[in-house]
């Protein structure tokens, strides 16, 4: 699941320019039984299996560098463009991702955090933890070309993204804004400020609860 995306776009040439490495670890390789199992039924019955903290412990002790570990769970807390920050300034990070049901809840014991990507319930942590990777990649230095790719993004500061145009000037009677084609840099600035603002109102006003 998670080859084929660190594999492609962003992430891939991020790799290729030496400015981020991935490492892969199965817990199976870890695991201690002949069959290589790597959960068990959980302990005062019910329905599913429960991932085993032995196999987790030794994945995470196999690594010899001192890294930032993340448990994927829908209990942690929600992930967010700050949370995405905080996380870059970390130089190695290790994201722990089950699959079905839970894990021992002894694994707490051995991670830094939990996060979740948001309130809802997936088959496993892996394509949240791709998410979360590729929302952290895309600030290091380099990896978009321009700083100001993704500073002004949504999310990245205060407001949501200000619209986009490109060619034709007009589609089906939807033009273009003319102060876009005005040439006037200090106007279009102005207007694009204006209008993050206003989108942020319409859109996610909940952002704008602590100014």
């Amino acid at each position: 699941m998670i080859e084929p995306l660190i594999n492609a776009s962003i992430l891939k040439r991020a790799q290729e320019s030496k400015l981020i490495e991935f490492s892969i670890i199965n817990f199976r390789d870890f695991s201690t039984n002949k069959h290589k199992t790597v959960d068990d039924t959980p302990y005062g019955g019910g329905s599913g299996m429960v991932l085993a903290i032995e196999p987790i412990y030794l994945a995470l002790e196999s690594i010899p560098e001192k890294t930032y570990k993340i448990l994927m769970s829908p209990q942690g807390k929600t992930f967010n463009q700050n949370i995405a920050k905080k996380l870059l300034t970390e130089e190695h990070l290790v994201f722990v991702c089950g699959h079905y049901e839970g894990f021992d809840e002894r694994v707490l014991e051995f991670v830094d955090e939990e996060i979740s990507l948001g309130d809802f319930v997936m088959t496993g942590g892996e394509i949240a933890a791709l998410a979360m990777i590729d929302a952290i990649v895309r600030m290091i230095p380099g990896v978009l070309g321009s700083q100001e790719s993704f500073e002004k993004d949504s999310f990245y500061g205060d407001y949501l993204d200000y619209p986009q145009y490109t060619k034709p000037r007009e589609f089906k009677g939807l033009k273009v804004p003319d102060i876009l084609l005005s040439g006037d840099h200090a106007k279009i600035d102005k207007w694009r400020k204006n209008m993050q603002e206003k989108k942020t109102l319409e859109k996610r006003p909940d952002l704008l609860k602590n100014k």
